[in-house]
């Protein structure tokens, strides 16, 4: 479209989903950018929107010596619109994440957290409306338990490559990631087709067959 506008993440925080990112993003054929992850949307509805803040997991049986380092580290050097990515393997041996890291998170602008792994105080998370997905939850501290090992280095969730500063979408039919190489036509792409959408959506409650929508403006 000649009359697109330049497309800003509070403005596709309105218009996107996970959905639409994924048609975007096969119609480039990238069609394997969602995890094969069953991540629960904890603590709020609607759409989270970031790029991605990464971290690395691992479990652990002994005593930790510098317990919470790397952790701390990540989320005192997020940066806005931030989403912290903890790849722990879907390890649900601790709550890796919660209220007292959230609140670091967001203070320094992290807009959510995706978790491969269990997170504990959802309560208070929820009423700090801070987006958070999670496998699952634990009430075990993660000291002597898990740790961060590496942050801002690529990692992996359900088979998918996330790299620092890729764009990530998350609601409730999933999470998707689109390189940074690729952003720029995605977001584009996206952004047309749900443009296109509206217009469809617009037909058929006026009326008109879903085939004959879909023969004239070709959105599904």
């Amino acid at each position: 479209m000649t009359d697109r506008p330049t497309i800003t993440l509070p403005m596709m925080r309105e218009k996107f989903s996970a959905a639409v990112v994924c048609d975007a993003l096969d119609s480039l054929g990238l069609r394997q950018q969602s995890p094969r992850l069953a991540l629960e949307q904890l603590t709020t509805e609607g759409v989270l929107i970031g790029r991605a803040k990464t971290t690395l997991w691992t479990d652990m049986a002994h005593q930790d010596p510098q317990p919470y380092e790397l952790e701390l580290r990540a989320v005192d050097t997020c940066r806005p619109d931030e989403v912290l990515i903890a790849a722990a393997g879907g390890s649900m041996r601790s709550g890796i994440w919660g209220e007292l890291l959230t609140t670091a998170a967001r203070n320094r602008g992290c807009v959510g957290a995706i978790v491969d792994g269990a997170v504990r105080d959802v309560r208070q998370m929820r009423a700090m409306g801070f987006p958070v997905f999670a496998r699952g939850t634990c009430s075990y501290d993660s000291k002597d338990r898990q740790r961060v090992v590496d942050l801002d280095v690529i990692v992996e969730l359900g088979g998918v490559a996330i790299a620092p500063g890729d764009l990530v979408v998350a609601d409730r039919d999933g999470l998707v990631v689109v390189p940074q190489a690729v952003e720029a036509e995605v977001v584009a792409r996206a952004w047309d087709k749900v443009q296109a959408e509206n217009v469809t959506r617009d037909a058929i409650r006026g009326g008109m067959l879903a085939q004959a929508a879909y023969e004239k403006y070709g959105v599904l």
